[in-house]
């Protein structure tokens, strides 16, 4: 092969590759002002999202309800207005047009949450806090205003044995003439879960429902107008007033006919004396205080009694701002909090990273993806031509050795690079994952542009010292390390989608690290991706073992024009599954219009200035006229409804929807997501051989298991944060949801065995 042939090219696509990852960035913070890029928030704890809902339109008269969405983790928890001994509630401002007046939190049912001799009040699993908008009439938005902007400011305590004050802010684009109402069933299932009013008590006609002071320390409470289904059954009190009862302490109640009676212990630290305390009462689930945590969605009905207070109090406590358990549990985690972005207790040290033994795995799954990615089709050729290379300077084992390094450190600092854009993008407030560049159309068609250039060179299509400025074309005999470092940048510009599959846990881990480890994480991908051609360099017997230079290296170079051809069609594959049949041929349309240009000015003579005229102007003209086409989101067909999913209507795989797997699963049916993406070679591997495996279909058929497929190949914000919760920061991901269990993940590269087991065990 001729020395300086692959060596320039490498140097001249530099600028293209770079290119290509700009675009990307820049793609990703242009969707930040869209409709919905700031509706959600997700932190390692939990996920929340501004939801509306407004069935007529946002005009005078017509309801209108704004909502903050709360999904918690496992075993953490979220606050209700009286957050019990240790806690504070989520609180909400807002920022609406003129015309609009948002009121209180229509606070949901809440359960009792003992953890250890304390006991709050709040939520688990999934809760939307709902908020009732009044649209004024002198509301006037404008003839040409399509969209009120709705902007939220929530902060929220999340506590499991720790506390983490956590806040988002919150942007929703609300059409103000169409009709908002995908949400509806959220909003409904709030309304019901809201308190009802007894049918009796102060201000009412029948009997008065009364607390008496007795003997300074309790009250005794008696409720009246409570529904014939809830007599003779135990009841939990929540008092909407903090600081007044013993929310942990055992308390005797009774029915005496039609009215519940209690005595219920005052608190150590009361600090409040209202002459009406409104409570709320519902039953008693079973477990619930034991367990401590919700198991299914929840069925009670609260109902709300205004009790008014006879007698004196006696002297309370002073007024704490913070109430002292919830005090010394902040001051616990503070270490380990950093804000929003605290990391998990279970895996943290008092210096708020993860633990050496944590790290320590993250790295080795690391080193051993990137030692995996060799195999890649689209790296192997990279690496092959590159090791190729020795057999130009067999004996020059001080070449080999620099050569190396520059390959070494070119693919290490590409991925500490890529990983630090991504870790800036989340902190940015952009909701994206590993893999996160090929989302965007425009690098998957620069992509697709560099790799036919590289083909076309190795079938000898052109040469660049025919082109290129002597200048130029000279600078890899002067500069061989800067050669191979651009080398290393380009194996990572092909390599780095694929590497979720083979360290998911490690990449997700990321998201939770700070950010020096973060990146050690990254770094340690990239030694493994270069590792096998840094020890070649380092170990004489590999440069040996090659064949001597000669006829069969032009041979090898002209054969590896056929891999690279293979990955320019997958990139335009990966391109039709984002922007449709339509795009797909536009960008074949615009490949072809560069190959007839570095064609034309491969020419000699005269014929190569007004052929490259002419070629160029007509690949400008393809440009103008198919380039839009390349961008354009594909027309998808209309997604079977989430009802559709939770009911077990539908057939084969449905659309992935947030909180569609949760619906049906509350219905006692089993639910498998496949998290997936055009671009991940592995997702395509295992849809073609295990997810499409007889037995393995038979069993989830005869298990009556509803398939789920969220298809990531564009940026999704909702996706991106459902595989946060799941500790996963790219794709594949597959995981049962299985009623009255915690999900199983499973591995990224599936088996059949593996997927059988866990279904003969639902």
């Amino acid at each position: 092969m001729p020395q300086r042939l692959l060596p320039r090219l490498f140097f001249a696509l530099l600028f293209i590759a770079a290119s290509t990852l700009s675009t990307g960035a820049n793609a990703q913070f242009s969707q930040k002002s869209s409709a919905a890029a700031g509706s959600v928030v997700t932190t390692p704890y939990v996920r929340a999202e501004l939801l509306a809902h407004a069935p007529q339109g946002v005009a005078p008269g017509q309801p209108l309800w704004l909502g903050l969405q709360i999904t918690h983790q496992p075993e953490w928890h979220t606050y209700w207005k009286n957050p019990g001994d240790s806690g504070l509630p989520t609180e909400l401002v807002w920022t609406l047009p003129a015309g609009l007046d948002a009121g209180e939190i229509a606070w949901p049912l809440p359960r009792k949450i003992p953890i250890g001799t304390l006991a709050n009040y709040g939520y688990e699993g999934t809760v939307l806090l709902p908020v009732p908008v009044t649209v004024a009439s002198t509301f006037a938005p404008g003839p040409l205003t399509k969209d009120a902007t709705i902007e939220l400011r929530a902060s929220w305590l999340v506590c499991r044995k720790e506390c983490i004050p956590e806040e988002g802010v919150f942007t929703l684009k609300l059409p103000i003439q169409s009709t908002t109402a995908l949400h509806g069933g959220a909003f409904e299932a709030a309304a019901r879960a809201q308190p009802q009013p007894v049918l009796a008590g102060t201000g009412g006609s029948g009997p008065e429902s009364q607390a008496q002071l007795a003997d300074g320390n309790a009250l005794q409470i008696s409720v009246h107008g409570l529904p014939v289904a809830l007599r003779g059954k135990t009841l939990d009190l929540f008092p909407e007033t903090g600081e007044i009862i013993d929310n942990a302490a055992p308390w005797p109640q009774a029915w005496n006919g039609n009215v519940w009676t209690a005595t219920v212990p005052l608190s150590p630290q009361r600090s409040a004396s209202p002459s009406l305390m409104p409570v709320v009462l519902a039953e008693k689930t079973s477990g619930q205080e034991t367990a401590g945590h919700a198991t299914g969605p929840d069925t009670r009905t609260g109902y709300r009694a205004e009790l008014k207070v006879l007698g004196t109090w006696p002297q309370g406590a002073a007024v704490a701002t913070v109430s002292p358990a919830l005090e010394a549990a902040l001051k616990a985690n503070a270490a380990q909090a950093g804000g929003t972005a605290a990391t998990n207790a279970a895996t943290a040290t008092p210096g708020g990273g993860a633990s050496s033994l944590t790290l320590t795995a993250a790295l080795l799954g690391a080193l051993l993806g990137g030692l995996i990615l060799n195999l890649m089709p689209c790296v192997f050729p990279v690496l092959a031509i590159k090791v190729v290379g020795f057999t130009q300077h067999a004996q020059d084992r001080r070449a080999h050795r620099i050569s190396g390094i520059a390959y070494t450190a070119g693919v290490v600092l590409s991925f500490i690079a890529l990983g630090a854009l991504m870790l800036g993008l989340r902190a940015a407030g952009e909701a994206i994952g590993w893999g996160f560049q090929l989302q965007s159309p425009a690098v998957v068609a620069g992509l697709a542009a560099l790799f036919t250039l590289i083909a076309l060179n190795l079938a000898g299509v052109f040469e660049f010292g025919h082109f290129l400025p002597s200048s130029v074309a000279s600078l890899q005999a002067r500069h061989p390390v800067a050669d191979s470092f651009l080398t290393g940048v380009l194996a990572v510009a092909v390599a780095s989608p694929c590497t979720a599959p083979f360290m998911g846990a490690s990449l997700g881990l990321t998201a939770t690290l700070p950010a020096p480890q973060a990146l050690a994480v990254f770094a340690a991908l990239g030694l493994g991706l270069a590792l096998p051609y840094l020890a070649a360099s380092f170990v004489p017997a590999v440069a040996r073992a090659l064949p001597r230079p000669g006829a069969w290296m032009d041979t090898f170079r002209k054969l590896m024009a056929f891999p690279m051809l293979a990955t320019v069609v997958w990139l335009v594959w990966v391109l039709g599954q984002q922007s449709g049949i339509d795009g797909a041929g536009a960008l074949l349309i615009l490949l072809v219009g560069l190959a007839m240009v570095v064609w034309a000015l491969s020419l000699a003579g005269r014929a190569r200035w007004w052929m490259g005229a002419v070629s160029i102007a007509a690949l400008a003209l393809l440009v103008w006229a198919f380039a839009p086409q390349v961008t354009t989101p594909a027309a998808t067909a209309t997604a079977a409804s989430s009802a559709e999913a939770a009911a077990g209507t539908g057939t084969g795989w449905q659309p992935w929807t947030p909180g569609a797997a949760e619906q049906i699963v509350a219905t006692g049916r089993p639910v498998f997501v496949d998290f997936t993406a055009a671009w991940c070679v592995t997702c395509q591997y295992n849809k073609k051989t295990t997810l499409a495996n007889v037995d393995v279909l038979a069993d989830l058929q005869a298990k009556n298991v509803a398939l789920l497929r969220a298809d990531w190949t564009r940026r999704d914000p909702a996706i991106t944060a459902a595989l946060t919760a799941l500790g996963r920061s790219g794709v594949p991901v597959y995981v049962f949801y299985r009623p009255g269990k915690p999900p199983v993940v499973l591995t990224e590269v599936l088996s059949v065995d593996e997927v059988r087991a866990v279904l003969a065990d639902l």
